[in-house]
């Protein structure tokens, strides 16, 4: 299959599972959390797909590279928020599994399209 977009990307299609995901999970935070952990949360697995988008969209390698850097860097952040929501008393009883699933195959999909435009 041919790649004409960054919507042919297996890699953006993850990501956008992933926003989706976090918005399920976030959707049961308690409503304290709605301008602290829900939106940072909801900020970071969106900047994912969006840089997978913008690096592909610019069209010079360099600059894919770049947005892939980020999106890595995003998807650092959204590790890193899930795990300290997990250790909240309020998230106990939620169903990390498909976020901790969908961050784990992201991640190796931006690992392996970065290196390889090296």
């Amino acid at each position: 299959m041919k790649i004409t977009s960054y919507r042919d990307l297996t890699v953006w299609q993850k990501a956008m599972r992933l926003v989706k995901a976090v918005y399920d999970l976030t959707s049961m935070f308690p409503k304290s959390e709605l301008y602290t952990l829900t939106s940072q949360i909801r900020r970071s697995a969106i900047s994912i797909a969006s840089n997978i988008a913008e690096g592909k969209a610019r069209g010079t390698r360099k600059d894919y590279r770049h947005f892939l850097l980020n999106a890595y860097g995003s998807w650092a952040e959204l590790e890193t928020q899930i795990e300290i929501s997990k250790q909240l008393p309020f998230n106990k009883e939620l169903n990390f599994k498909e976020i901790d699933g969908l961050l784990d195959e992201t991640m190796r999909m931006l690992n392996v399209l970065i290196s390889k435009l090296k």
